[in-house]
């Protein structure tokens, strides 16, 4: 792999963003059924491009991560949620994912955010390993909240400050 960069996304990376969320569907990480045609857009009014960090090399985006906000609260707007985040799998172990958690950190900052915060799925080890190792602790469990390929599955929050 050559050179990382990270950057924001441009709306003509909708494309690519939409088949690497499509290829990278999993269980491990996704609540919602694998998508069918018609696919629905990647961008859309509460997920813009200025959203999305995308980690990039060779011209071919290997990852990305979503900010956004957990609601349209004003009592809430010293918050940021990571709303997305997916790594393709030839890219994993190789720092991507660290990367963008890294630049998306740095972003929330920049944004005015006090906290950062996420939901991940307990049975998601690897992710769950990078966010504590960036910071992140666990501030509460949803037991069993999801059933998923037929198992129950814990909705875990963690967040860290800023």
């Amino acid at each position: 792999m050559s050179q990382l960069s990270i950057r924001s996304a441009l709306p003509d990376d909708e494309e690519e963003l939409a088949r690497l969320d499509r290829a990278e569907w999993s269980p491990l990480h996704e609540v919602l059924p694998r998508q069918q045609p018609p696919y629905r857009p990647f961008f859309d009014e509460r997920h813009l491009p200025d959203d999305c960090l995308v980690a990039e090399a060779d011209r071919r985006i290997l990852g990305y991560v979503r900010l956004g906000s957990p609601t349209p609260l004003d009592s809430n707007a010293h918050v940021r949620q990571i709303q997305g985040f997916v790594v393709s799998a030839d890219a994993r172990g190789r720092g991507v994912g660290r990367a963008l958690i890294r630049a998306v950190t740095q972003e929330a900052r920049r944004r005015g955010a006090r906290r950062l915060t996420l939901r991940v799925l307990g049975h998601n080890t690897p992710a769950r390993t990078l966010y504590e190792s960036e910071g992140f602790a666990v501030e509460g469990i949803l037991p069993e909240e999801f059933l998923l390929a037929g198992e129950y599955v814990d909705d875990v929050l963690m967040g860290r400050r800023l």
